[in-house]
């Protein structure tokens, strides 16, 4: 089976991928991703991709499989901690300067500065000054990386309240997940609707055609990883691409507009 037949949208509902054949794709799609690190390195490319979302959405995993066969020199996982005293009296977005892709390198952000449109906003973590200021100055800033050759690809995960539930009652109880607990998870329930009040003004006022946000719904993580490195190869030129390369399905990945919120297509 080639990978012009995976991923494809059709009109008929989705089969639920089984165990072998998600293995199967994603090998295929990794391999890919291997060609591209290639690229990257002999080309002095910049790439940043940002992965956002609720708790619990799938940015580990999909991080994980994005980077699991690929050269730890060239790729970096960034996935910074609570800011210090230090952080605070800082420029806003000056924590994550120094984490920004080199030439030659592919740098995943887990989370990033939109910590601020979100935890920060929902918990008091920030003032209202503090989160407006950050609104109107964020594109800004992402034009500048644009601008100076940096390649920037925003990923917002979306996840239902139902499954984020599951997902969150899961990882309390599974002892290989108790690095994942936080003080926070019970909050991420509790405030549901504050954070999709959130999640809404962030993307409405933080999408342009220069840093464009990408949805993904993530409540079967096995599509969501396989569409995410899937347009994330097909947004990006290298040798040896493979011409079968499949569309990502536009049921679960899809350009962000105005219209997502009206048509029910985000999480309400």
């Amino acid at each position: 089976m080639n990978l012009k037949t995976q991923l494809q949208e059709t009109d008929e509902p989705r089969q639920a991928l089984s165990k072998k054949e998600y293995k199967q794709k994603l090998y295929q799609l990794q391999i890919e991703l291997v060609k591209l690190q290639r690229q990257i390195i002999k080309s002095d490319d910049k790439i940043l991709v940002i992965l956002e979302g609720r708790d619990s959405a799938g940015k580990d995993g999909a991080i994980k499989r994005i980077n699991q066969h690929l050269s730890p020199r060239e790729i970096r996982v960034v996935a910074l901690g609570k800011p210090s005293d230090r952080d605070r009296g800082a420029w806003y977005f000056q924590r994550y300067v120094p984490h920004l892709p080199v030439a030659q390198e592919l740098v995943l952000f887990n989370r990033s500065w939109y910590n601020r449109a979100g935890v920060e906003l929902v918990m008091g973590f920030c003032t209202a000054d503090e989160h407006e200021e950050f609104m109107t100055s964020v594109l800004s800033f992402e034009h500048l990386l644009v601008h100076s050759g940096i390649k920037v690809i925003k990923y917002y995960l979306d996840i239902s309240h139902a499954e984020q539930k599951k997902r969150l009652e899961n990882r309390a109880t599974d002892p290989l997940k108790q690095w994942k607990t936080s003080p926070i998870d019970a909050q991420a329930i509790k405030y549901w609707e504050q954070y999709s009040a959130a999640r809404n003004e962030m993307l409405a006022r933080s999408h342009a055609p220069l840093a464009p946000w990408t949805i993904v719904h993530t409540d079967n993580k096995h599509e969501a990883r396989l569409n995410i490195i899937s347009d994330l190869l097909g947004r990006l030129d290298y040798k040896g691409k493979d011409k079968q390369l499949p569309e990502p399905d536009s049921r679960i990945l899809f350009t962000y507009d105005a219209m997502c919120l009206k048509e029910g297509r985000l999480a309400p």
